[in-house]
């Protein structure tokens, strides 16, 4: 998006300086990343940062004026009420595919929003090794953390929110098989910036209403849970046994509230207006003259793209059962404005990471998660052959 900027660097880029930065993964955290990374990071020119800023503004005064406890009523199964209180959410992602209209223009584009923690401790190491390993990366006149946070500032936030005033060893990042989810390079990243334990959450104990987990041979309480558990894994293990239920009325702080998860997701798009949000229409009240060959079908709640069907027909409509738990959002187009040292241009789509500021009583924008792809849909595990697309992150120009 900065043509200058993007000529250089791909007149200085050498496969040498992306054999470097994955070196610098491996060193760090011990293993390869689990998922592609993307052999540059995208520069985003004043006026795209501009129009993310203000469509970010927009979704979160809507936000504001939602009544959730009617989303929680609507949405979400009434067994998985959380009994603890919901307090606000800690955490926000806002993505968007920037995207070009039928004259070229360029803007970005709502494909999803969730209340639920991304790759926070992951984003600032991606950065400082593009930093680190490419000469060829401007020097100056960018930023890639937001709400003007500087490394010391961003990480003292995220300790503020996940640790409270807690031991670090009285807090741990909870998920299901972490060895072997693909976001494990974040959890080790946590684990380095905070001091807190990755626990799968078959080896939490519960006694009473109160948690615990082992190590060393010892019983340590949990008095808080950095939560990183999808519901989608949560139920692909049938035969998950684990001695609690999220569900449970348990002494224990969640970070952040597991109702979040459903409130603030796709089940939202249909009650949000803006330029920037695509229109959108909960599968039960559709139109009958909507075009079908314009939307796109999503199930409200699924991560990573699971179960986004591209080209919907009235056939697979009509044999849903559950249809209020899909929407249909209209098609975008993403820009391929990314050029390549190859023969295709990327795409991109870029997230936008928020963390609850409890003195101003509102999210905060952090840092950004960018990704890049060539095909139809936007996905690390998508398409991993190709070669300058993946996981990223977006230098935003000052």
């Amino acid at each position: 998006m900065i043509p200058k900027i993007r000529e250089a660097f791909n007149a200085g880029f050498h496969e040498a300086h992306y054999e470097k930065l994955q070196k610098e993964v491996l060193d760090t955290f011990g293993e390869p990343c689990p998922f592609r990374i993307s052999e540059t990071p995208v520069f985003i020119d004043r006026e795209m940062r501009e129009k993310v800023h203000a469509a970010c503004n927009a979704i979160l005064e809507q936000l504001d004026d939602l009544e959730f406890e009617a989303v929680r009523q609507r949405f979400m199964p009434k067994q998985l009420h959380s009994p603890t209180p919901v307090g606000n959410p800690h955490f926000l992602g806002i993505d968007f595919g920037i995207c070009e209209d039928e004259h070229g223009n360029l803007s970005p584009q709502l494909i999803e929003l969730q209340a639920f923690p991304s790759l926070f401790c992951y984003q600032p190491f991606l950065a400082k090794a593009y930093q680190k390993c490419y000469p060829n990366l401007p020097e100056n006149g960018f930023h890639y953390f937001l709400g003007g946070h500087t490394e010391e500032t961003y990480f003292n936030t995220l300790r503020e929110v996940i640790l409270g005033d807690e031991d670090p060893e009285n807090v741990i990042l909870m998920e299901i098989y972490p060895e072997k989810q693909k976001t494990r390079i974040d959890f080790s990243a946590t684990q380095q910036a905070l001091g807190i334990d990755v626990v799968c959450m078959t080896r939490v104990i519960k006694e009473g209403n109160k948690l615990y987990y082992e190590k060393e041979g010892r019983k340590i309480r949990i008095h808080r849970i950095y939560n990183r558990v999808i519901f989608d894994d949560l139920y692909q293990f049938k035969d998950l046994k684990t001695n609690f239920n999220m569900f449970d009325d348990l002494d224990v702080t969640w970070i952040t509230n597991p109702d979040w998860f459903f409130m603030i997701s796709k089940c939202i798009m249909p009650m949000l207006s803006h330029e920037s949000v695509p229109d959108s229409y909960y599968l039960d009240e559709i139109p009958k003259d909507i075009d079908l060959a314009q939307y796109v079908l999503k199930p409200l709640f699924s991560f990573a793209g699971k179960g986004v069907n591209l080209e919907p027909t009235w056939e697979l409509l009509n044999s849903i059962q559950d249809r209020k738990n899909y929407m249909l959002q209209k098609k975008v187009t993403y820009a391929p404005l990314i050029k390549t040292k190859t023969d295709k241009s990327a795409k991109v789509e870029l997230r936008i990471l928020y963390i609850w500021n409890e003195a101003e009583g509102k999210l905060k924008p952090v840092i950004n998660l960018t990704r890049m792809g060539k095909g139809p849909m936007i996905n690390v595990s998508h398409l991993t052959n190709d070669t300058w697309i993946g996981s990223s992150i977006s230098f935003f120009e000052n």
